[in-house]
Protein backbone atom coordinates (compact mmCIF):
# COMPACT_ATOMS: atom_id res chain seq x y z
CA UNK A 1 0.00 0.00 0.00
CA UNK A 2 1.34 3.23 -1.34
CA UNK A 3 1.11 6.58 0.23
CA UNK A 4 0.05 9.47 -1.61
CA UNK A 5 3.49 11.07 -1.63
CA UNK A 6 5.22 7.40 -2.72
CA UNK A 7 2.80 7.75 -5.37
CA UNK A 8 3.40 11.01 -6.35
CA UNK A 9 7.21 10.67 -6.20
CA UNK A 10 6.35 7.79 -8.55
CA UNK A 11 4.38 9.26 -10.94
CA UNK A 12 4.48 12.69 -10.49
CA UNK A 13 2.83 14.05 -13.77
CA UNK A 14 -0.36 11.38 -12.88
CA UNK A 15 -0.59 12.32 -9.39
CA UNK A 16 -0.68 16.21 -10.34
CA UNK A 17 -3.28 15.62 -13.07
CA UNK A 18 -5.20 13.58 -10.36
CA UNK A 19 -4.74 16.12 -7.81
CA UNK A 20 -5.84 19.02 -10.34
CA UNK A 21 -9.07 17.43 -10.96
CA UNK A 22 -9.77 16.55 -7.41
CA UNK A 23 -9.30 20.53 -6.34
CA UNK A 24 -10.49 21.50 -9.48
CA UNK A 25 -13.44 23.65 -7.34
CA UNK A 26 -11.17 25.02 -4.44
CA UNK A 27 -10.58 22.50 -1.61
CA UNK A 28 -10.90 18.88 -2.57
CA UNK A 29 -14.07 17.78 -3.80
CA UNK A 30 -15.33 14.21 -4.78
CA UNK A 31 -17.32 11.02 -4.67
CA UNK A 32 -16.10 8.45 -1.84
CA UNK A 33 -17.26 4.94 -1.90
CA UNK A 34 -16.33 2.60 1.00
CA UNK A 35 -17.79 -0.89 1.76
CA UNK A 36 -21.22 -1.23 4.24
CA UNK A 37 -21.38 -3.93 6.48
CA UNK A 38 -23.26 -6.06 4.08
CA UNK A 39 -20.82 -6.15 1.63
CA UNK A 40 -22.61 -3.47 -0.83
CA UNK A 41 -21.52 -0.39 -2.11
CA UNK A 42 -22.20 3.23 -0.25
CA UNK A 43 -21.68 6.77 -2.20
CA UNK A 44 -20.82 9.85 -0.28
CA UNK A 45 -19.54 13.09 -1.41
CA UNK A 46 -16.31 13.79 0.71
CA UNK A 47 -13.39 16.57 0.68
CA UNK A 48 -10.64 15.05 0.36
CA UNK A 49 -7.37 16.86 1.58
CA UNK A 50 -3.69 16.36 -0.57
CA UNK A 51 -0.38 17.66 1.14
CA UNK A 52 3.12 17.10 0.77
CA UNK A 53 2.36 14.00 3.79
CA UNK A 54 -0.58 12.10 1.54
CA UNK A 55 -4.24 12.17 1.15
CA UNK A 56 -6.28 12.74 3.61
CA UNK A 57 -10.18 12.78 4.18
CA UNK A 58 -11.54 14.07 7.51
CA UNK A 59 -14.97 12.15 8.13
CA UNK A 60 -17.64 13.15 10.58
CA UNK A 61 -19.54 10.95 12.85
CA UNK A 62 -21.94 8.78 10.25
CA UNK A 63 -22.23 5.58 8.15
CA UNK A 64 -18.98 6.40 6.03
CA UNK A 65 -16.72 6.60 8.88
CA UNK A 66 -18.50 3.13 10.40
CA UNK A 67 -17.76 1.80 7.06
CA UNK A 68 -13.82 2.93 6.87
CA UNK A 69 -13.20 1.85 10.63
CA UNK A 70 -14.02 -1.70 10.07
CA UNK A 71 -13.38 -1.96 6.81
CA UNK A 72 -11.01 0.09 4.83
CA UNK A 73 -11.23 -0.07 1.39
CA UNK A 74 -12.13 3.05 -0.13
CA UNK A 75 -12.62 4.15 -4.03
CA UNK A 76 -12.37 8.04 -4.45
CA UNK A 77 -14.07 9.41 -7.36
CA UNK A 78 -13.62 13.01 -9.04
CA UNK A 79 -16.64 15.06 -9.46
CA UNK A 80 -17.08 16.30 -13.01
CA UNK A 81 -15.97 19.16 -14.52
CA UNK A 82 -17.70 21.75 -16.43
CA UNK A 83 -15.79 22.11 -19.37
CA UNK A 84 -14.55 18.36 -20.39
CA UNK A 85 -15.35 14.43 -19.00
CA UNK A 86 -12.03 14.06 -17.78
CA UNK A 87 -12.11 11.80 -14.40
CA UNK A 88 -9.90 10.94 -11.85
CA UNK A 89 -10.09 8.06 -9.58
CA UNK A 90 -8.09 6.48 -6.74
CA UNK A 91 -8.50 3.32 -4.67
CA UNK A 92 -6.65 1.48 -1.76
CA UNK A 93 -7.22 1.28 2.47
CA UNK A 94 -7.99 4.19 4.45
CA UNK A 95 -6.42 4.05 8.13
CA UNK A 96 -7.10 6.51 10.88
CA UNK A 97 -4.41 9.35 11.64
CA UNK A 98 -3.61 8.90 15.45
CA UNK A 99 -0.10 11.06 15.77
CA UNK A 100 -1.56 14.57 17.72
CA UNK A 101 1.32 16.50 16.00
CA UNK A 102 0.24 15.51 12.06
CA UNK A 103 -3.80 16.04 13.40
CA UNK A 104 -3.36 19.01 14.59
CA UNK A 105 -1.06 20.55 11.91
CA UNK A 106 -3.51 18.98 8.85
CA UNK A 107 -6.34 20.04 10.79
CA UNK A 108 -5.01 23.75 10.44
CA UNK A 109 -4.35 23.05 7.47
CA UNK A 110 -7.51 22.11 6.11
CA UNK A 111 -9.33 24.47 8.77
CA UNK A 112 -11.20 21.67 10.48
CA UNK A 113 -13.71 22.78 12.77
CA UNK A 114 -12.47 21.35 16.32
CA UNK A 115 -15.94 21.43 17.68
CA UNK A 116 -16.91 18.81 14.95
CA UNK A 117 -16.40 14.75 16.03
CA UNK A 118 -14.65 13.67 13.17
CA UNK A 119 -11.39 11.33 12.38
CA UNK A 120 -8.82 11.71 10.13
CA UNK A 121 -8.42 8.86 7.83
CA UNK A 122 -5.16 8.73 5.35
CA UNK A 123 -6.13 7.23 1.74
CA UNK A 124 -3.16 4.69 0.50
CA UNK A 125 -2.87 4.42 -3.03
CA UNK A 126 -3.10 0.97 -4.34
CA UNK A 127 -4.40 2.08 -8.20
CA UNK A 128 -4.47 5.42 -9.42
CA UNK A 129 -6.83 6.31 -13.07
CA UNK A 130 -6.74 9.20 -14.68
CA UNK A 131 -8.66 9.91 -18.05
CA UNK A 132 -8.38 12.78 -20.17
CA UNK A 133 -11.36 12.65 -23.40
CA UNK A 134 -10.70 15.03 -26.17
CA UNK A 135 -13.79 17.97 -26.51
CA UNK A 136 -15.52 17.83 -29.70
CA UNK A 137 -14.43 20.99 -32.08
CA UNK A 138 -17.10 23.39 -33.14
CA UNK A 139 -17.58 24.12 -36.67
CA UNK A 140 -16.20 20.67 -37.72
CA UNK A 141 -19.52 18.57 -38.49
CA UNK A 142 -19.23 15.32 -38.76
CA UNK A 143 -16.33 15.31 -35.86
CA UNK A 144 -16.16 12.77 -33.76
CA UNK A 145 -13.70 12.70 -30.44
CA UNK A 146 -11.25 9.97 -30.69
CA UNK A 147 -11.29 6.97 -27.53
CA UNK A 148 -9.82 8.76 -23.90
CA UNK A 149 -6.68 9.01 -23.36
CA UNK A 150 -6.38 6.61 -20.03
CA UNK A 151 -3.41 6.15 -17.59
CA UNK A 152 -3.27 3.67 -14.74
CA UNK A 153 -0.74 3.01 -11.95
CA UNK A 154 -0.77 -0.11 -9.88
CA UNK A 155 1.47 -0.25 -6.75
CA UNK A 156 4.32 -2.39 -8.03
CA UNK A 157 4.87 -2.80 -4.07
CA UNK A 158 1.25 -4.31 -3.65
CA UNK A 159 0.93 -8.20 -2.73
CA UNK A 160 -0.64 -9.44 -5.92
CA UNK A 161 -4.01 -9.74 -5.52
CA UNK A 162 -5.63 -13.35 -5.75
CA UNK A 163 -8.05 -13.95 -8.43
CA UNK A 164 -11.63 -14.51 -7.16
CA UNK A 165 -13.48 -17.40 -9.64
CA UNK A 166 -15.84 -15.12 -11.97
CA UNK A 167 -18.28 -15.95 -14.39
CA UNK A 168 -16.74 -14.22 -17.67
CA UNK A 169 -17.38 -15.06 -21.17
CA UNK A 170 -14.34 -17.43 -22.07
CA UNK A 171 -14.06 -14.68 -25.10
CA UNK A 172 -13.18 -11.88 -22.90
CA UNK A 173 -9.88 -11.57 -21.45
CA UNK A 174 -8.44 -9.78 -18.41
CA UNK A 175 -5.07 -8.52 -17.80
CA UNK A 176 -3.59 -6.75 -15.08
CA UNK A 177 -0.46 -4.52 -15.40
CA UNK A 178 1.66 -2.85 -12.85
CA UNK A 179 2.71 -0.15 -15.64
CA UNK A 180 1.25 2.91 -16.50
CA UNK A 181 -0.67 2.61 -19.48
CA UNK A 182 -1.33 5.37 -21.63
CA UNK A 183 -4.37 4.59 -24.62
CA UNK A 184 -4.64 7.12 -27.03
CA UNK A 185 -6.65 7.12 -30.30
Amino acid sequence: MASWSEFAADEPRLADGIRVLLQQYGPGFGYLATVRADGGPRVHPVSPVITDEGLFCFVIDSPKRRDLERDGRYALHSFPPEESDDEAYVAGHARPVTDPAQLARLAQGARAEPHVDWRLFEFTVDVAMLTRREQPVAGIPGYAPGRPAVQVWLDPHAPPVAAAPVAVPPTRSTRRSRDVQCTAA
